[in-house]
């Protein structure tokens, strides 16, 4: 049951989205999680500020996950997220903050896992 939260300072076209979605989707399975159970949420025009200065080109990605993985999979990820994000809309990896939360109790469709 993962979750990825993406907020990012740039507007994000329809098809950017769709290629980001799409990307995500691969790379979950990293986290030895199925795509049929992503959800993933996409804020673009997001104020985003570092060292006190607002980012022109930034991301925060968070990545909730059932349970937990490794250390070595989580770098894998963020590799990942940070490539996809800078293919798709240009930003480097020094502006991409990636965190994961992992969760032991998670509902969906009326009980928890």
């Amino acid at each position: 049951m993962p979750f990825i939260d993406a907020k990012i300072s740039l507007p994000v076209s329809q098809e950017n989205r769709d290629v980001i979605k799409t990307e995500l989707g691969k790379a979950i399975a990293d986290l030895n999680k199925p795509e049929s159970y992503l959800m993933i949420g996409i804020e673009d025009k997001y104020d985003l500020y570092m060292g006190g200065k607002k980012m022109e080109q930034g991301a925060y990605v968070s990545v909730s996950l059932f349970g937990n993985a490794s250390s070595t999979a989580y770098n894998k990820m963020t590799g990942k997220i940070c490539r996809i994000f800078e293919i798709v809309l240009g930003i480097p990896a020094s502006c991409v903050y990636v965190t994961y939360h992992g969760v032991s109790d998670w509902g969906w469709n009326g009980q928890n896992f």
